[in-house]
């Protein structure tokens, strides 16, 4: 019952009763859960990369953590608050964002360089953010609960991206699309920070970057004293900084010391400019406040810490905003650990450096901070600090809290101007220089403009459309590449070695100039007939139809169109392909004829690591085009196929699957159900369709179905075995050429069994010849496979069957231990062969034939009963065959001496090969022997025979 239902189920299905043996996806689950149990283990234990080294720690990592951490605190409390500051934030939540970033990220850290906390791009969209909901919801959240808010969705969603483990959607965002918000992000920040560095209010810094550049220009007569704080401030950073660089440069004995100068010019320039903020404003107080804007009162230590608690209506608000932060949050901080790791020389885990960012984000949120993330000048700053393990955010975080616990009411005198001038000076460093924008130029011109247009949307709108607008434009441009593939038809250049002259390798390149090779190169195109196309990019739906258009015009440009359309009446021809008009046939069809018929088609698979089901239907639609085109069957080979997945697809769209032609699918992906509308023929005949990767089917009309002679007693030696071949293919010719395998009717026939007795034949390899010509006179199919014997012979072995999946089975396996399929019809040539017994008028004949066609030639003498018997083999064309016969009828008709003996299309070595040694001839007969014992085997050919009627008749 289970073995009825089951193939019942296959033939519901359509699954092949015997396919080629293909991957499975039982494979591939197992591939991929050989140990589940290990697997799991392994990711929990991933969640966790401080377990790794923990138990290594020891005191001279612990030196080196403590002096990177203690600088790294130095230099966040002042822009831990700067930046909170420009988040629109009182300055302890910048504190508190700093304090949580340092300390979780060292238990989830892959990187050890990364510092966690504030940054500016995060600080200025989370302003936005907040600006944004005040004004749909006036005065209904605070500003930190909002901020609070942002930081636990965005950290909870990022978390869930490092958990389930696709942060490799972060690589759809391309270096160039990075830097152009980030800069256009970086020139927003200073603009935004020059009205607060020169004290001049009025008017919204949140306004896009033109609105506020004309603003502060305007506002620039009402200049406060607040701009001696900022402009000071500003000035002593960047002086610090150059002076120090130069003194570095200069006395690299001391390169230690000035290293730790520039570290600590922060913390320097804000604690003079608090003391002289002190000193001036303490005794001009007046009733409005302070002459110059200072922080004042910053609460002491951690305030209202607890579970956040999170309105649905904040979330309701806040969700239009929420994907760009959370964009930000995640794509700034891969990019720095990923700079930081190749710089540094180890590899950092995607996915685990969301799964940290999340958790400090959302155990921040418990402690009412707000966003954060690497930041880039600090993680710099860490890295030069020579820092050894994650552990140092500790150090660092312990810097932040003896700040937040003792060193807030030396806050208070802080000028606002002089944040603002660590604040510019900190983001200036985040504007691409130019020598990096020529770079992305250089390397890809468009990707320049996705960053210039990241770059003017972020400055002349928001930050929000800046991301939106690089993203968008960078996964148009992949989409662009994928849908446009570059490829290439080849040709073959020989590399000869110049220190051995026997030595050289063939190389395929591209047969019009592309810009690499060097002109210089001359490039021999493929044997005629033959098209070798390159595909440099994975073979999918969006391309599929540009590659199949690409192939199929080049064939109707290059090669020879089977059907004479000129010779069709008007009437008859298709609507869309109406052909030469009356006056121009002729020549039409004199520029036809001239080109090459078509015979294969190459496909180098090496550049394509993936293939769908519409690229399949496309393959199968090209097949059917070029055949249509061509009028015969053509050949489809695949080289360098990368995946087992791509060869099952490839059998599942009928290449390679050993298919009858009515079997191979026409449609993979029908978009409706046509019924038996295929089961129509061709408006034109094309004969049979290739079957098999190397196994390919010939067309009924031009390939003699061959019988074979039987040899399995008698055979003594391998000469014994070609003449039993010989009298074969001489009684299977005259029974074909006379129409009947009786010799009574037959007198072809009848001479053709006399000659084989004479050569000493058994008389059942007779009658068995017989028998199967008879068998195979009207059905079977012609099939043809290719293989290489050591490496160099040539063979080639026709078959005719009714069962082709038994053939290609068996022909294959015979194949399999001896030699190696691969195409090499090449080496062969594939010619008319005619045997005619005449008298006097072998001259005539001759001339008559020469006439219709080039001919190559040779005369025979044979000694019978009746005399000395003599004649002519012809050589000509295979598609001339037919025209030779019919003169040579003419002449049999005013000459009764003519008799056709054989009559055939077969295959001739091109240039006839010796044999290397006796061991190699020995095994080329036992493998001849053993294909012709299969009783679909009608003919074996190799460049091993000789052949003295050959002749380039192509």
């Amino acid at each position: 019952m289970t073995s009825t239902a089951k193939r019942f189920g296959k033939k519901i299905i359509g699954y092949p009763e015997d396919s080629a043996p293909i991957v499975s996806s039982s494979s591939w689950v197992k591939d991929h859960f050989k140990d589940p149990r290990h697997a799991i283990t392994d990711y929990l234990s991933s969640l966790f990369p401080i377990l790794s080294w923990i138990t290594r720690y020891n005191v001279g990592w612990l030196t080196g953590d403590l002096i990177a951490g203690l600088t790294v605190g130095i230099v966040l409390v002042p822009q831990g608050m700067s930046y909170a500051q420009l988040a629109t934030l009182p300055p302890q939540y910048g504190l508190y964002s700093s304090f949580v970033g340092t300390l979780m990220y060292c238990f989830f850290a892959t990187s050890k360089d990364v510092s966690i906390g504030p940054v500016a791009v995060m600080s200025l969209t989370t302003a936005q953010i907040i600006s944004s909901v005040d004004a749909k919801f006036p005065n209904r959240w605070s500003a930190p609960d909002i901020a609070t808010a942002v930081a636990f969705i965005c950290g909870f969603i990022v978390l869930a991206i490092g958990l389930f483990r696709i942060g490799w959607l972060v690589e759809f965002i391309p270096a160039p699309a990075v830097s152009g918000f980030m800069t256009g992000s970086a020139i927003n920040i200073v603009v935004s920070q020059l009205p607060g560095l020169m004290g001049i209010t009025g008017f919204s810094t949140r306004a896009p970057v033109y609105q506020v550049v004309i603003n502060f220009l305007k506002g620039l007569p009402s200049t406060r004293l607040d701009a001696a704080w900022g402009l000071s401030g500003l000035v002593a950073l960047y002086a610090i900084r150059m002076t120090t660089e130069r003194l570095q440069r200069r006395y690299p004995r001391y390169g230690r010391f000035f290293f730790f100068l520039i570290v600590a010019r922060n913390a320097f320039v804000i604690l003079v400019l608090t003391i002289a903020a002190w000193l001036y404003c303490r005794d001009h107080k007046t009733k409005s406040g302070y002459p110059i804007k200072v922080l004042q009162t910053v609460p002491r230590g951690f305030q209202n810490v607890g579970p956040v608690s999170i309105d649905p209506n904040l979330v309701s608000a806040l969700a239009p905003q929420l994907p760009v932060a959370t964009i930000i949050l995640l794509l700034e901080h891969i990019a720095i650990a990923k700079s930081f790791g190749r710089v540094n020389n180890y590899k950092i885990n995607p996915n685990q450096e969301l799964i940290a960012i999340g958790v400090t984000n959302t155990i921040g949120s418990v402690f009412h901070a707000y966003p954060a993330t690497g930041s880039f000048s600090r993680s710099a700053l860490q890295s030069k600090s020579g820092v050894r393990t994650p552990a140092s955010g500790i150090a660092a975080a312990i810097v932040v809290i003896v700040a937040l616990y003792g060193l807030t009411p030396a806050f208070y005198w802080i000028p606002t101007a002089g944040l603002c001038a660590v604040i510019i000076h900190a983001v200036a460093d985040l504007v691409a220089p130019p020598a990096q924008v020529y770079t992305y130029w250089r390397v890809s011109p468009l990707e320049f403009f996705i960053w210039l247009a990241a770059v003017l949307v972020t400055v002349f709108s928001t930050i929000e459309n800046g991301i939106y607008t690089s993203i968008s434009a960078s996964l148009a441009l992949l989409l662009l590449r994928i849908a446009h593939p570059r490829g290439y038809f080849l040709g073959k250049v020989t590399l000869n070695n110049p220190q051995n002259e026997d030595e050289s390798r063939d190389v395929f390149v591209p047969l019009r100039p592309d810009g690499v090779t060097h002109p210089g190169v001359k490039i021999e195109p493929p044997a005629p007939g033959i098209i070798i196309f390159r595909f440099e990019e994975s073979y999918l739906y969006p391309n599929c139809a540009i590659v199949n258009s690409t192939i199929v015009d080049y064939v109707k440009e290059h090669m020879r169109r089977g059907v004479d359309v000129g010779a069709i009446k008007l009437q008859d021809r298709p609507w869309n392909d109406p052909g030469p008009a009356n006056a121009s046939a002729e020549a039409a069809r004199e520029a036809n004829n001239a080109k090459p018929q078509l015979r294969a088609v190459i496909l180098d698979f090496s550049g394509v690591s993936q293939i769908d089901t519409t690229a399949v239907q496309a393959l199968i639609d090209t097949r059917s085009e070029v055949e249509r085109w061509a009028a015969a069957p053509v050949e489809f080979h695949f080289a360098s196929i990368l995946s087992p997945w791509i060869q099952r697809a490839l059998i599942a769209g009928g290449f390679g699957s050993g298919s009858l032609p009515a079997e191979l699918p026409r449609e993979v992906a029908a978009v409706v159900t046509y019924g038996d509308a295929y089961k129509a023929e061709w408006d034109v005949p094309l004969g049979s369709t290739p079957i098999d990767l190397e196994a390919h089917e010939t067309s009924q009309s031009s390939v003699p179905r061959w019988s074979k002679i039987k040899h399995r007693k008698g055979i003594e030696d391998a000469k014994k075995s070609k003449i039993y071949g010989k009298a074969a293919r001489e009684i299977t010719s005259a029974a074909k050429a006379g129409g009947s395998t009786n010799p009574e009717e037959n007198g072809l026939l009848a001479d053709a069994i006399r000659r084989a007795r004479d050569a000493g034949v058994p008389k059942e390899n007779i009658e068995n010849t017989l028998a199967r010509a008879e068998r195979t006179k009207n059905h079977g199919q012609s099939m043809l496979f290719e293989a290489l014997y050591n490496g160099s012979v040539g063979i080639l072995v026709e078959c005719r069957s009714d069962n082709v999946n038994r053939t290609v089975k068996q022909v294959k396996d015979l194949l399999s231990y001896r030699a190696r399929s691969a195409p090499v019809k090449f080496m062969f040539q594939q010619r008319g062969y005619v045997k005619v017994r005449i008298g006097d008028d072998v001259e005539t004949l001759l001339d008559r034939v020469m006439h219709v066609c080039s001919i190559d030639f040779a005369e025979w003498q044979e000694a019978s009963e009746s005399g000395t018997q003599c004649g002519v083999e012809l050589v000509c064309p295979s598609a001339e065959l037919s025209k030779v016969m019919k003169v040579i009828a003419d002449v049999a008709s005013t000459s009764p001496l003519c008799e056709v003996l054989v009559s055939e299309v077969n295959w001739a070595a091109l240039e006839s090969q010796e044999a290397e040694d006796t061991g190699e001839m020995d095994g080329l007969d036992a493998l001849i022997e053993a294909l012709e014992e299969n009783d679909d085997v009608e003919r074996v050919y190799t460049t091993l025979e000789p052949n003295h009627l050959i002749a380039d008749v192509s």
